[in-house]
């Protein structure tokens, strides 16, 4: 009796709690909604995009020119400098040939204004480091999209979760109303002299156990609001109730194979194709480069001036015949990688049917199971009707009606499980057939 009555105060000790909470209603779409604003893995995703993104402009450089502007301020009596900075700033005279003077010149200042500009021309490898950023950024951008889908399918399962959570409440609190009503019934019929001690003291263990399943399903709901609460990226964390109850799905589903254009599959592709490509600008850097350079420059003796000037321009043809074994085997790793890739795409299409060859088993299996449960918990009322009647005019055990509202209990929350189970069948298989 005392463990009775200390599960009691536990129970309304827990449930004040709950209800000192905000209980805040909410839709599935209010979910999405926010997941699709505030969820951190979104926002990773999208900024591993932006990266993706910068790393591609980068690869701008094999077609836009490099421009720099530089300048330079210097003393010197070494006698070559001397001699050619009189030279670029156009002070040279007659007396500077003075082989005295040439050997010991005196200190001179130089100060030079430069304007480079360099442009790639022909640079192959770039080329095709280009088109595999380029393909880098296209495949975050598919992630993107499928972590959005993927996400969208966790919002289901965890808003079915919160309606599962909230049945099971229910459940358990018409199950604690039948469970005193029974007791409160075995209570008079031993003060009558009809039922043995023992009899009720087996009614107040089955209402100690409702009560223990009810504060643990109330911590379900608390547990589901969490979940939503993180998916939304929201610190409140308060206690949400589903503005829609948990009824089974009816959705016509076109099952067939893996597509490849899903995003994520198409994502794979497009990492294939960058190592390819990275593959074949490894090999591409073997040959020769052509770049045009030119410079304009601004000469004198005093800080930021420029009396005299001078420009300069061409091209050049590059070629690094031989760099040890580093360009090969570089090549060599990119080729591996490459197909490594294709092995990686391979697998994961094929495990990707098979997990959509699993999932259709799954829904057939919920489908069926769903149709036995209902049968099931038809019965299983039906029973404890007849056997509480038949306990008020003393013709049924006590034991005999416990079964029964035990079992009838757990009928409700096995066909409310299956009802999850065959809904979140049918999510799992549209999220891996979605194109």
């Amino acid at each position: 009796m005392k463990t009775y009555i200390y599960i009691s105060l536990l129970l309304v000790a827990f449930t004040t709690s709950v209800q000192a909470q905000e209980l805040v209603p909410i839709s599935k779409l209010d979910v999405l909604q926010k997941v699709s604003e505030n969820n951190t893995t979104i926002k990773i995703s999208e900024k591993e995009f932006n990266a993706a993104k910068a790393d591609f402009n980068q690869t701008n450089a094999v077609f836009l020119p490099n421009i720099t502007a530089s300048h330079t301020g210097f003393a010197t009596t070494n006698p070559l400098m001397a001699f050619g900075s009189k030279l670029n700033q156009e002070i040279l005279t007659a007396t500077d040939f003075n082989p005295t003077l040439l050997n010991n010149p005196s200190q001179i200042e130089n100060y030079a204004t430069k304007f480079e500009i360099q442009q790639p021309l022909i640079n192959v490898d770039g080329i095709y480091q280009r088109k595999a950023a380029k393909s880098k950024m296209e495949a975050m951008s598919l992630q993107i999209e499928r972590t959005q889908e993927y996400l969208a399918f966790e919002v289901e399962k965890a808003y079915m979760q919160l309606q599962l959570a909230y049945k099971g409440v229910a459940v358990l609190e018409k199950a604690l109303v039948a469970a005193n009503s029974n007791k409160k019934l075995a209570d008079n019929k031993f003060k009558q002299g009809y039922l043995q001690r023992a009899d009720v003291l087996n009614v107040e263990v089955r209402v100690s156990d409702v009560q223990n399943q009810l504060q643990m399903a109330k911590s379900n709901v608390q547990n589901a609001s969490n979940y939503l609460s993180f998916l939304m990226n929201d610190d409140q964390y308060v206690i949400y109730t589903p503005t829609d109850s948990l009824t089974i799905a009816v959705t016509t589903l076109d099952v067939g194979n893996i597509s490849e254009n899903r995003s994520d599959i198409k994502a794979m592709q497009l990492a294939t194709n960058t190592y390819e490509a990275m593959n074949k600008a490894d090999k591409m850097a073997f040959l020769p480069r052509l770049n045009a350079f030119g410079s304009y420059e601004l000469y004198d003796d005093q800080v930021f001036q420029g009396d005299a000037n001078g420009y300069l321009f061409g091209a050049q043809l590059s070629w690094d015949v031989f760099q040890g074994s580093k360009r090969f085997g570089k090549a060599q790793k990119s080729k591996a990688e490459f197909e490594k890739s294709k092995l990686e795409y391979n697998q994961y299409v094929s495990q990707s049917q098979l997990e959509l060859n699993k999932a259709k088993r799954a829904l057939l299996d919920a489908e069926n199971k769903l149709s036995l449960t209902t049968l099931a918990l038809s019965q299983s009322e039906e029973s404890l009707r007849i056997r509480t009647n038949r306990f008020k005019e003393g013709l049924e055990k006590t034991s005999d009606l416990l079964m029964a509202e035990t079992q009838y209990s757990q009928k409700q929350l096995e066909y409310f499980q299956t009802i999850f189970e065959y809904n979140y069948a049918q999510a799992y298989v549209q999220f891996l057939t979605k194109e």
